[in-house]
Parts: C-alpha cells; sequence; structure tokens
C-alpha cells in the first residue's frame, strides 16, 4: 500500500547534480561546461525567454486574435477643484470652457471632476462624472452640478432632527394609513358574520 513516507520518484527521473568547479579530473574542468567565451560564458551572462538575438520575435510576428476589453475601455478627462479656481463667481464650466481655457485637451469619452483642493467660487458644472468628495465641496460652496446626460445631481440631504409640528404631522399620517388598512379586515369578518347567520 501506498503512503506518503515511502513515495519515491520513478527511476531514472532524477539525475545526480553535475558538480562543477572540482578540477580537471571530475570531467567539467576548465570552463565547467560553459563554453568558449560569449555572453553565456560569463558570469551572470543570461539571456531571456524568448529573445531572439535582436531580430523580431516569434510572439511579436504572431497575429493576435480574439476579444479584447481594451477596445471598450473609455478614458476621462480629469479636472480638479484647483484648476476651477481661475473661473468668475457664477460661470457655467462646461467641455467648450475647458477647453478654451487649456485644461482639457484631446480625445476622450467624458470628463471628471476630482476633489483635489477647495473651490473659492459658485459655479455651474455640467460634466460627465464627479467623485463623492468633489460633489460635497461644490455644494458646500453652493455651486450646482449637472450631469451631461441630462441628470441633475442629487443635493446633500440635511440630516436634521424634524420641528415638533412635523413629528406631530407625521403621526397623524401613520394612525390614519392604520386606520384604512384595518377597515377592509372588519369589513370581511363583518361579511362572513352575515353569511354564518343567514345559513
Amino acid at each position: 500500500m501506498m503512503h506518503l513516507h515511502n513515495l519515491r520518484p520513478r527511476p531514472g527521473s532524477r539525475h545526480r547534480v553535475k558538480r562543477l568547479g572540482c578540477g580537471e579530473s571530475s570531467g567539467h574542468g576548465k570552463t565547467s561546461g560553459k563554453g568558449h567565451k560569449g555572453q553565456k560564458a560569463r558570469s551572470g551572462g543570461s539571456i531571456r525567454l524568448g529573445f531572439e538575438g535582436g531580430q523580431m520575435p516569434l510572439i511579436r510576428r504572431l497575429p493576435k486574435r480574439g476579444f479584447n476589453n481594451a477596445a471598450f475601455h473609455k478614458q476621462y478627462a480629469i479636472v480638479n477643484l484647483d484648476d476651477l479656481n481661475e473661473f468668475k463667481a457664477g460661470t457655467v464650466v462646461n467641455e467648450q470652457l475647458l477647453r478654451e481655457s487649456n485644461l482639457v485637451r484631446g480625445h476622450f469619452a467624458g470628463i471628471k471632476i476630482l476633489g483635489d483642493g477647495e473651490l473659492k467660487h459658485v459655479l455651474k458644472v455640467e460634466i460627465d462624472k464627479i467623485s463623492a468628495v468633489a460633489r460635497g465641496k461644490i455644494e458646500k460652496a453652493g455651486g450646482t452640478i449637472t450631469l451631461r446626460d441630462g441628470r441633475v445631481q442629487e443635493q446633500t440631504v440635511s440630516h436634521e432632527a424634524p420641528d415638533l409640528a412635523e413629528q406631530e404631522a407625521l403621526r397623524e399620517t401613520n394612525t390614519k394609513n392604520q386606520s384604512t388598512r384595518k377597515a377592509p379586515a372588519k369589513a370581511k369578518s363583518r361579511a362572513k358574520k352575515k353569511t354564518s347567520r343567514e345559513s
């Protein structure tokens, strides 16, 4: 029966170690099996895998086929809040203005604003994407954010405690909802009682 303690490699699959640097009588003296001179005979000299002496390697000569996600990658132009401070208060910041001021160049899928720095003016921003930090800073300064697909960025909701009047109004609406929900159940029970009496 085979166990871990009696596992052995197949006979002939393991070669004895080539002992180098043990003199001429060892059979590997003088050049130690490296041959005469050249790059591979030097200490530390090695050639990386796939290198073909400078000619075009096989991996680059073969055609590349198949699906590649890089064709669908969207690259966005990055603009920080520090860059927007050069505009006056109340300015509508969009792609055209950013291109005219040389803050954005080249081809890209859209514009994204990041929250590096502090915004000093009230601005109306029209962009494609925005980070959470940048959104908070723009809203804190009193600005507005409009996404280019037509959606308006939601304003931050204040989590302050409601007034007493609001709390009472909420209680009244809750009690009304509960009463309206219970009414159909009572009607059903009455209908059942009538049917039982008639029978």
